[in-house]
């Protein structure tokens, strides 16, 4: 298993934990990071973080395309969702194909027998449609400015 599916791994744990035990992510986070048996992934923060950031939209998109109130859904599989489509929407530096195949992967391990088709079904119509629909404000934002475009270089966030 590669870094990066074991902090998938890792966030799944995390961001269904929060859910089951109804704790915020962050002070979860700072609560396990400094457990020596459960080293805390970056790219695990990072999606959790995406996770907390995005929400709204997130369940608002999980909304749209499942047909489904995220309460009604197992928990497991909102944390699978949350955190696929976090990475199909907001993580450009990941092919889409490759958060898919991943979610889909923790959702055979960890979900129901029909959660993985089900995920796959889903994140696939948003990698495809979803940008789409997103396109034109995607592209706009993505446009250089001509004052800020210089000053934006080189300031990429670290975590």
């Amino acid at each position: 298993m590669s870094a990066r599916s074991r902090a998938r791994r890792r966030a799944l744990e995390l961001l269904f934990e929060a859910g089951e035990r109804k704790l915020d992510e962050n002070e979860l986070i700072q609560l396990r990071s400094g457990d020596p048996e459960y080293p805390m992934k970056e790219y695990a923060v990072e999606i959790v973080r995406g996770v907390v950031e995005h929400r709204d939209d997130i369940d608002s998109t999980l909304r749209e395309y499942s047909e489904w109130n995220v309460d009604q859904l197992p928990k497991v599989d909102v944390a699978l969702l949350r955190m696929g489509l976090w990475e199909v929407l907001y993580n450009d530096e990941l092919d889409d194909p490759v958060a898919i195949d991943e979610t889909v992967s923790l959702a055979a391990a960890y979900s129901t027998d029909d959660s993985p088709a089900f995920i796959n079904a889903l994140l696939d119509r948003v990698s495809k449609q979803g940008k789409k629909d997103r396109g034109t404000s995607d592209q706009a934002a993505s446009q250089p400015q001509p004052d800020s475009a210089q000053s934006d270089e080189g300031s990429d966030e670290q975590d």
